[in-house]
């Protein structure tokens, strides 16, 4: 099997509902805190690019980060939004499971199954 990463906040809990649901499938995974390991633009970009989705897209619209900044975040374009969220990880939707050539957003957890369709 190809090898899986979750990109997580540990203290969240969707990230820690997808972890444990991959520990009780018995998949082996590994995790990457993106506060402590930030993402590259090159890295979120390409996540991007196999969730098909634009940054726009993954932002945290409920977090307090996004609140304040979200009259300057609708100025911006895609590539600016990517910039910023490199800068601020609170704005980035968790977690982020990549597995190969193809990426979701488990959010709600049970998009897992997604990824082994």
């Amino acid at each position: 099997m190809q090898k899986i990463t979750v990109y997580e906040k540990p203290t969240c809990t969707t990230c820690r509902k997808v972890s444990k649901a991959l520990t009780e499938a018995g998949i082996d995974f590994e995790k990457v805190n993106y506060y402590i390991e930030p993402f590259s633009k090159k890295k979120l970009n390409e996540l991007l690019k196999k969730m098909n989705m634009k940054p726009a897209e993954l932002l945290r619209k409920n977090d307090d980060a996004y609140k304040k900044l979200k009259g300057k975040i609708e100025k911006l374009s895609e590539d600016e939004i990517l910039s910023l969220m490199i800068e601020n990880p609170d704005l980035v939707q968790r977690p982020i499971v990549e597995v190969g050539n193809k990426a979701i957003l488990a959010r709600p957890p049970e998009k897992l199954k997604e990824l082994f369709e």
